[in-house]
């Protein structure tokens, strides 16, 4: 099933809205040291902006391997994207995997906080994209 235009913004809308609110989660969870929770909000936020970008595109995928594997095909190979912002989206998918189902992995401030703004830039590079 194919979206409508409008279908597409709205769902563009939403899935960047989610980005920026799973941002502020991401500070909550920072200002009180739940480093593991951090983690998992830093790779949803970005997440959602790559969703967001893949349906403005009309890209479909199933899978969070997919949208990985989507970002790097549609947007670095064609120089729409920096590697640097895949490899950092693929480095917090990593984290949040292990910070979720690794109990010997714990999440430190030292891990988290050099990642906030690069994740907001990558969400912000998205949503220039988009207004393109």
């Amino acid at each position: 099933m194919s979206l409508s235009d409008e279908e597409r913004r709205t769902m563009v809308e939403h899935e960047l809205n989610k980005a920026h609110k799973t941002m502020e989660q991401v500070y909550v969870l920072a200002n009180n040291e739940f480093w593991d929770g951090a983690a998992n909000r830093l790779y949803y936020a970005a997440f959602h902006a790559v969703c967001a970008l893949l349906i403005y595109d009309g890209i479909s995928v199933h899978t969070h391997h997919g949208v990985n594997s989507m970002l790097y095909m549609q947007y670095v190979k064609t120089g729409k994207l920096s590697a640097g912002l895949a490899k950092l989206f693929s480095s917090l998918q990593t984290m949040r995997e292990k910070s979720d189902y690794n109990c010997s992995f714990n999440a430190s401030k030292e891990i988290i906080e050099p990642l906030i703004e690069p994740t907001n830039n990558l969400i912000r590079q998205i949503t220039l994209l988009i207004g393109e």
